[in-house]
């Protein structure tokens, strides 16, 4: 392997780990701030607005540079498509949260990996060989993972590390919240089924447009903006008072910035690149992560009691996790190797043929 492609790979495997943190956080963030009156519409609004404020220069820069093809209007096209399905996929999950809990959420996105592969391999972005290790390493490490997020969900098992502090735990969360509002709890799991069939869709199409249009700024840039124009329509029509406009300095101000900042324009940008160097499933191996993420985090900062349930889970997703990068990690390399192996006979000849042709002249 080059030093040029391990150091790819790095990048973009510690960036991917990186966004999911981020996402649990803001995720948890966003919740506090409904529970103070933040209307969900009026979220997705103004944070894809700070997302497309901050990339508004990238536009110009790429078409100073010239590095790209001129922005058509079937691009622009594609986008506003890319928009409507985020805004759709944004606005679901933003509600689903609202009426049930992040937890909840981390818990149904693990089915974004095979919804993901499942597109992937009927648009062909995907090779899919039962015969070959590599793709029945995909196939066996997306089931295991997924088994593993069930398990974190539902079991819970006795306790390995108890702390005495007054936050509320993964489990006792939701216990709470299937006693407070059972059918709440469902429509909000319905919600976010929807939200993670989107995404998928999401990572297809923005696949295609970035192979097109290798810019992801610009892309991101014209993706918020429609996102956030979308999500205006939607919420003037649904929402006719006024007042859920006015977003008082606090949770719910810093909730908008967080999610602006580091959810719509950093995120965004690391999935677009993500998806043009390493492809949607890749990006989509991640998603069972958010559960390790969720279980360490409330442990680590917030004195959660450790459960044995969490650690199994947590094992299984991680055995998963490493059987899905090892059969992509197979895969590049056979085509890696496919390719080297069709450049080399053609370098070692065209000095042959070149003598060749001279000799005749």
């Amino acid at each position: 392997m080059r030093r040029s492609d391990w150091c790819r790979d790095v990048v973009s495997f510690s960036a991917m780990v990186a966004l999911e943190c981020t996402n649990v956080g803001l995720n948890t963030l966003y919740k506090a701030a409904t529970l103070k009156g933040l209307n969900y519409h009026v979220f997705v609004v103004y944070a894809y607005g700070v997302a497309a404020l901050v990339l508004l220069p990238s536009p110009f820069i790429t078409h100073r540079r010239g590095v790209v093809p001129p922005l058509s209007f079937s691009i622009l096209c594609k986008i506003f498509v890319l928009g409507l399905i985020g805004c759709a996929s944004q606005t679901m999950g933003y509600r689903g949260i609202n009426m049930s809990s992040p937890t909840l959420a981390s818990a149904i996105s693990n089915l974004v990996p095979a919804f993901t592969f499942i597109l992937a391999v009927i648009f062909r972005m995907e090779k899919l060989a039962l015969r070959s290790s590599s793709s029945q390493a995909k196939i066996i490490g997306t089931i295991v993972s997924i088994s593993g997020a069930f398990v974190v969900t539902l079991y819970k098992g006795p306790p390995i590390i108890l702390t005495t502090s007054p936050s509320i735990s993964l489990h006792q969360a939701q216990q709470r919240l299937l006693s407070s509002s059972e059918s709440s709890w469902v429509i909000g799991a319905l919600f976010l089924s929807v939200e993670y069939f989107l995404t998928p869709v999401w990572y297809i199409v923005q696949a295609h447009i970035i192979k097109e249009y290798p810019s992801e700024p610009t892309v991101v840039f014209f993706y918020t903006l429609f996102v956030s124009f979308s999500a205006a329509i939607v919420s003037l029509v649904t929402e006719p008072n006024l007042s859920i406009w006015i977003v008082r300095p606090g949770v719910a101000l810093a909730s908008i910035l967080c999610s602006g900042l580091f959810g719509s324009f950093l995120g965004n940008t690391i999935h677009t690149w993500a998806i043009r160097m390493k492809g949607p499933v890749y990006v989509a191996m991640f998603k069972p992560l958010a559960i390790i993420i969720a279980i360490a985090m409330g442990f680590a900062l917030l004195g959660d009691s450790l459960y044995l349930g969490s650690v199994i889970g947590a094992t299984i997703i991680s055995i998963g996790f490493y059987t899905m990068m090892w059969g992509k990690a197979q895969e590049e390399m056979v085509e890696d190797c496919t390719v080297s192996s069709l450049e080399s006979p053609y370098a070692e000849k065209a000095p042959l043929l070149q003598s060749y042709q001279i000799e005749e002249i």
